[in-house]
């Protein structure tokens, strides 16, 4: 099983133990951090479930009416994954939260809340603690927010911050509830409330705008990238490597259309071998390129249009 399926697996497990417990706790504290926390738990869990779904449709095999495969498929879901995050997280916790606001209930049995918030911290706790061991095996020495914004697999980076963000909420969960139980003050429970929205919001909006980025379409990691230039500047038979264009077309899928010039001496069973050559290269390097386009330029022809290109 590869890091990617684990960690969905794992944070399906947990997320649908944790709804459970804080769906009987909350029918019977009548508590609405835990119910905003309950429904919560159900979008993760409705989400690994999407996830594993365009992880399974995205390693589909191309057909005739899709050449290069299925890869934006996860992009898809993943986008979907973060919109449910907003509307069936964010919208439905600070609703909730709002209502018990302006009109406040007590809590009953508070020491049921803190008994389950506690077993929830644990489960969460193991699903989190497999997320972070990938991500952190993935994004090598960057930092973890530039590893966030640079993944073309979103898959481990959106279970690693949705079960960031279920532990944030159980921490502001337990602390809503031990308020409104000390100053015997409900109004602090749809406090809560709120502020568990406002969190699934803010992580909405920064996985949606990280994921719509992949879904229109986004260039490869910039280390594929430079090395990439390096193997075609050196390969022999080329007089100049104009430059490149990168296409993620899936988390494992990268698309590589190179502009160079061949060395004029050269017949066309000679380019037709140096071009066999540097894609055989290129590919050996990085197996997830699954198209090299080569295409012969004069360099004067390239920086014209390629200046044209960036000056609409």
């Amino acid at each position: 099983m590869d890091g990617n399926r684990k960690v969905l697996i794992a944070g399906l497990a947990g997320n649908l133990l944790v709804a459970v417990t804080k769906f009987v706790a909350a029918s019977i504290t009548h508590s609405v951090a835990m119910m905003s926390e309950a429904v919560h738990s159900t979008v993760d869990t409705s989400n690994e479930l999407l996830l594993l779904y365009g992880s399974h449709r995205a390693e589909k095999a191309p057909t005739t009416e899709h050449p290069l495969g299925f890869g934006r498929e996860f992009y898809f879901w993943s986008f979907v994954v973060a919109l449910l995050i907003f509307v069936a997280g964010a919208g439905v916790s600070i609703y909730q939260g709002v209502q018990h606001v302006l009109d406040p209930h007590p809590m009953e049995k508070p020491i049921v809340n803190y008994v389950v918030l506690l077993l929830s911290a644990v489960f969460e706790s193991g699903s989190w603690w497999v997320a972070f061991k990938e991500f952190r095996r993935r994004k090598g020495s960057r930092g973890y927010l530039q590893a966030a914004v640079e993944t073309k697999d979103p898959s481990t980076v959106m279970v690693f911050f949705e079960d960031s963000a279920a532990l944030l909420g159980i921490a502001i969960a337990l602390a809503g509830t031990a308020a409104a139980h000390h100053f015997e003050a409900p109004v602090f429970d749809g406090i809560a409330s709120i502020a568990i929205g406002v969190l699934l919001a803010a992580m909405a909006i920064f996985l949606a705008r990280e994921n719509k980025k992949l879904l229109i379409g986004e260039s490869a990691r910039p280390g594929l990238v430079k090395s990439v230039k390096e193997i075609a500047a050196e390969e022999k038979g080329l007089s100049h490597f104009n430059g490149l264009l990168t296409f993620q077309i899936g988390p494992k899928e990268v698309v590589v259309a190179l502009s160079i010039a061949f060395d004029p001496s050269l017949r066309a069973e000679e380019i037709q071998a140096t071009v066999d050559r540097l894609e055989s290269r290129i590919r050996r390097a990085h197996p997830e390129i699954v198209l090299v386009l080569v295409k012969p330029q004069a360099p004067a022809t390239y920086e014209k249009r390629h200046a044209a290109r960036w000056q609409r």
